[in-house]
């Protein structure tokens, strides 16, 4: 055990170093460009250097990332409560799993951008918008991450269950929550970088605080140093909630290790 811990922290440190390598060598690479645009006919503004960059960084208003922050959390515990709960509703019944299944698989074939422009056209309210927006593209990942795993739980634990007559609520806390939840994990994983991008395209229509309103004064103002040091908040916002997620994980999960 203590080997298999040892040679897990070495592969970490390991990925940690070709990580910072990785990014050193961009940030390189990016300085070089930014030096010698003007010699292959890009205006300089196009490729600002580090050091113009990191003075847009220093402008960064904390307010806005923490509007952002604040719709993709609530956002995505909406979905996750919708989407367990509808899943588990049509667990229980096959006639309603047949009627809803095809408008889920609706739900995930409608593009982002259409989702945003009947958001625009049905509500007035900016919150309600992102929202909705959010909810329609995440929601459904959950429900079928959640009905997929329930499905999946062995046969014998289920049989082994019922034969103790418990009630659906029992049923469903004891037995197929704590089953699913891998499922659920891997599903908030992939749902949070999808939010970051869904909650960017949402702010840029309409609102007047958060990100992606950021963003789009920056284009106005032709900004590139600004656009890329928002672009660097948003990478580092979701690189930290998918560590909170994985430390989540490791703890939740500790039995499987």
């Amino acid at each position: 055990m203590h080997r298999d811990e040892g040679r897990a922290v070495h592969r970490r440190g390991m990925s940690s170093r070709q990580t910072l390598l990785s990014v050193l060598l961009f940030l390189i690479v990016w300085e070089l460009l930014s030096h010698f645009a003007p010699a292959m006919g890009v205006p300089a503004f196009a490729i600002p250097g580090l050091a113009r960059i990191g003075k847009s960084l220093l402008t960064i208003t904390p307010a806005d990332v923490a509007v952002t922050l604040a719709r993709v959390l609530g956002a995505l515990v909406l979905s996750f409560a919708l989407g367990v709960l509808l899943a588990m509703a049509m667990y229980r019944s096959r006639g309603l799993e047949s009627l809803l299944h095809p408008i889920v698989r609706l739900f995930m074939a409608v593009p982002v951008v259409s989702w945003i422009l009947f958001a625009v056209l049905w509500f007035r309210g900016v919150e309600f918008r992102i929202g909705f927006v959010l909810i329609a593209v995440c929601g459904p990942v959950f429900l079928v991450d959640s009905l997929d795993a329930m499905r999946g739980v062995s046969r014998d634990l289920r049989g082994m269950m019922r034969s103790f007559r418990p009630t659906t609520f029992q049923y469903f806390t004891k037995l197929m929550f704590p089953a699913i939840v891998p499922n659920l994990i891997t599903s908030a994983k992939i749902n949070l970088s999808l939010a970051i991008r869904v909650v960017t395209i949402a702010e840029l229509v309409g609102a007047v605080t958060g990100i992606g309103h950021q963003l789009a004064v920056a284009q106005e103002l032709f900004s590139v140093a600004d656009v890329f040091a928002w672009t660097l908040v948003l990478v580092t916002l979701l690189f930290l909630l998918e560590a909170a997620v994985t430390r989540v994980e490791r703890r939740v999960l500790r039995w499987r290790t």
